[in-house]
């Protein structure tokens, strides 16, 4: 016969291994449809008014048990969340998920519900709350951050389909934006116009209408940064293009691909990086 403290061993270990796997599931699942936009995700078939739908607001919250791990795997990628969020802004291509999950747990254990104003990030502890600032139009809304994704490489968040409405991105399935972490007890301004702005913030000053670039690298010596640039030339003629930039009195020169205005044109060339040698890139707005 087992002695009981065999048998707590036991109840322990079963315990754990339930979780493990709970957790496993919640990270699998945010992430099955942020890898094939074409996975059977749309919007609802009948019309829904985002105009009676207010911004998230900001709560002191607790961290969400199941979905703060040190880090996570998704596809043999390693992802970190991170321990401080004070100040975090970020630029980059922005996507959004409807129909097929709804109802269906996120990454936190709350239920996704498209109609809310929520959103999914790789790294940002959840739950999070965060401006995000189409920068093609001005448009603002504020999002809670309850789940993990998007894990396709070129995008930095997934919004719930009433925030994308809200922002003008539904139509073409992506933009650009800006997010921006949003404090409890930071003052926010109400709007009746699509999306409401934050107390303090210039729109104005974050659109960007000339395009973006793929940074494919950064070197301390021209001459890597132009061997790079040659090599990647048949990627898009008169595109290549190397700035210089000082970093901590250090001179660097960056190798980007661009101004690029079409965000299918830069996943196309992202898709062949790998092809010359190029494993890692980022999304640069300036």
């Amino acid at each position: 016969m087992y002695s009981s403290i065999n048998i707590e061993k036991t109840i322990v270990q079963k315990q754990l291994l339930f979780l493990s796997l709970f957790v496993y599931l919640l990270l699998s699942a945010c992430a099955e449809h942020r890898v094939v936009p074409t996975s059977g995700d749309a919007a609802p078939n009948k019309h829904v008014d985002v105009s009676k739908v207010p911004n998230a607001i900001p709560k002191n919250e607790p961290k969400s048990r199941y979905g703060n791990p040190e880090s996570y795997v998704v596809f043999s990628k390693r992802y970190y969340v991170m321990e401080n969020r004070s100040g975090f802004v970020e630029k980059g291509i922005a996507s959004w998920y409807g129909t097929k999950f709804h109802g269906r747990r996120t990454s936190s254990g709350e239920t996704y519900d498209m109609h809310a104003m929520t959103a999914a990030h790789k790294n940002l502890p959840l739950p999070s709350y965060v401006q995000v600032t189409n920068l093609n139009n001005g448009k603002q809304v504020i999002v809670k951050v309850n789940d993990r994704g998007p894990f396709h490489e070129n995008r930095i968040i997934d919004l719930s389909y009433t925030a994308a409405i809200k922002l003008d991105i539904v139509k073409n399935g992506t933009g650009l934006v800006e997010i921006r972490v949003i404090e409890p007890g930071q003052s926010i301004v109400t709007s009746s116009g699509v999306g409401a702005p934050v107390s303090g913030s210039s729109v104005e000053n974050t659109i960007d209408k000339t395009g973006f670039y793929i940074q494919v690298g950064s070197f301390g010596q021209l001459a890597n940064a132009e061997k790079l640039q040659k090599k990647l030339n048949p990627l898009g003629e008169g595109l290549l293009n190397i700035s210089q930039a000082t970093v901590a009195n250090e001179t660097l020169y960056r190798v980007r691909i661009g101004p690029i205005t079409d965000i299918d044109h830069s996943d196309s060339i992202i898709s062949k990086l790998e092809n010359y040698g190029v494993s890692e890139h980022r999304i640069v707005i300036k």
